[in-house]
């Protein structure tokens, strides 16, 4: 069964569009598909971080870590 998708409008300031438009050359994809899959990451960092883990970037060569705080 194909859920029923709803149109909505989003408002974005130069810098942000800028952003996202660089981000659909980078990789190939469209607004739609590049917002669709921040959604998704978001909502997997919410459950993750509710249910105790951090979110964390680890520095390649010197393994450095730094945790990311989400509001």
């Amino acid at each position: 069964m194909t859920p029923v998708k709803k149109t909505m409008t989003l408002n974005l300031t130069d810098a942000e569009m800028r952003v996202l438009e660089e981000l659909c050359i980078k990789k190939d994809l469209n607004k739609t598909t590049i917002l669709r899959q921040a959604l998704r990451l978001y909502q997997l960092v919410e459950a993750r971080l509710e249910k105790g883990d951090k979110l964390l970037f680890e520095e390649e060569l010197t393994k450095e870590k730094t945790e990311v705080m989400m509001l």
